[in-house]
């Protein structure tokens, strides 16, 4: 995967000094037993798509444990990689794996780290169009609209796709991230795999193509589409809120988004080799044309270390991850993100990575 700078960097707070007692319960009937309590605080930054999640699970983990804080910083994945890399959080949020120099940088803060997919979402293609509730689109036509060779909304292309559409008379305009942004890297890699010639740019976190609106964060491309007329572009599904989408062309078919159809590319796509038996890094199959399968996704990983220069940090991230990736928590993410929880047999291939965490 290639990728270009990584994004800006934004100073978090160090994790506070962590405290772990041990307490003994009893009951009348059972003998004593021992209560792990964990309080403190650790500090994120990464992923806006997470966004969401990440406030699910910050108030479910904080309900079990009221005296820690988990804090985490939605500035878009590249800043999150470096932020990660460099020491400046606790753990990362990203939508793309790290790359060859960022696995190195990683190595080198942590002397292991891990990467595990904690969170599964569509990429929805969000359009605000007077008139048209619905669109299908194929992915030629995709990409031709974001390349900006289709201008107009009653363009042959669109028409072809969209034959019982009244469609207006009106320029498109497409609204694309400013900053660097994994939820932009997993779009252009759909554009690369299924739009063949009609999309000429090599996949990237920073959007390719000038002449069209750029805002920053997912919150800011919705937000730019909800307050136009005309307006196209992506943004994670979590977040689309009552804004139409766009049915994808797959196969002979047209697939709305959904948690189920974006969950199924996991299935036919393949684990990245070669990157440490803590990396669960995935090659997905954009240019699938399985029936019912929304090739537009994202994978949202977690990044974190093995080693911490305090241990009680690595305890309480540990325990943290433990809970995003639990059945709880993927479910609290389910119902406050729109997203696909991870199959048990995955949580079932992570688990060791993650009890490795602050484990040495």
């Amino acid at each position: 995967m290639n990728r270009t700078s990584l994004g800006r960097f934004v100073a978090l707070p160090t994790a506070g000094a962590l405290v772990l007692g041990v307490a003994a319960c009893g009951a009348a009937n059972e003998g004593s037993a021992e209560e792990s309590e964990l309080a403190g605080t650790i500090s994120g930054a990464g992923a806006s798509s997470q966004q969401a999640a990440q406030q699910a699970w910050t108030a479910g983990f904080q309900d079990q444990y009221p005296d820690v804080t988990v804090n985490y910083d939605p500035i878009g994945s590249g800043g999150g990689r470096e932020q990660f890399v460099s020491g400046g959080s606790d753990f990362g949020g990203t939508d793309a794996y790290l790359d060859d120099d960022e696995l190195a940088a990683a190595q080198d803060r942590c002397a292991d780290f891990i990467e595990v997919p904690l969170y599964i979402s569509p990429v929805a293609i969000v359009f605000n169009l007077d008139g048209v509730d619905e669109l299908n689109l194929s992915p030629r036509t995709i990409a031709g609209i974001f390349n900006q060779d289709i201008t107009e909304w009653d363009d042959p292309a669109i028409a072809e796709d969209n034959p019982d559409a009244e469609l207006p008379s009106l320029p498109i305009s497409p609204v694309n991230r400013s900053d660097e942004s994994g939820t932009t890297e997993n779009f252009l890699e759909y554009l690369t795999a299924a739009a063949g010639d009609a999309w000429p740019h090599e996949p990237s976190g920073d959007w390719p193509v000038g002449g069209g609106e750029a805002a920053q964060g997912t919150s800011g491309v919705v937000e730019a589409v909800r307050n136009g007329d005309g307006t196209i572009g992506y943004a994670d599904a979590s977040q689309a809120g009552d804004l139409s989408t766009v049915a994808v062309g797959v196969g002979d078919e047209f697939v709305n988004y959904s948690p189920e159809a974006a969950s199924t590319v996991l299935d036919v796509s393949e684990r990245v080799e070669g990157r440490g038996e803590n990396s669960f890094a995935y090659e997905l199959a954009r240019d699938t044309t399985e029936e019912g399968t929304y090739p537009i996704v994202l994978v949202s990983y977690g990044l974190a270390c093995t080693e911490y220069d305090d241990d009680q940090v690595g305890e309480l991230v540990r325990e943290y991850f433990t809970f995003m990736a639990s059945e709880e928590g993927q479910q609290q993410a389910a119902e406050n993100a729109g997203s696909a929880p991870i199959s048990d047999e995955l949580r079932e291939q992570i688990t060791p990575a993650i009890e490795a965490i602050g484990a040495t």
